[in-house]
């Protein structure tokens, strides 16, 4: 190979892939939020229903 297509691949090699890259950060992080956000409501439904089961348990006595 020459050297002029060498120098062009260095040089395009990492134009091409930092968009790929920076696309496939914010899909990760989109990912990573919702499975965030998911754990949270979760947690938040559990804690409720077991409010409501000892509110249940407690009225029933």
């Amino acid at each position: 190979m020459q050297w002029e297509f060498i120098v062009a691949l260095v040089l395009a090699i990492p134009v091409i892939l930092f968009p790929v890259a920076f696309i496939w950060y914010l899909n990760i992080g989109g990912i990573y939020h919702a499975i965030q956000a998911a754990r949270k409501r979760r947690a938040a439904r559990e804690k409720k229903a077991k409010t409501i089961a000892g509110a249940e348990r407690i009225s029933s006595r």
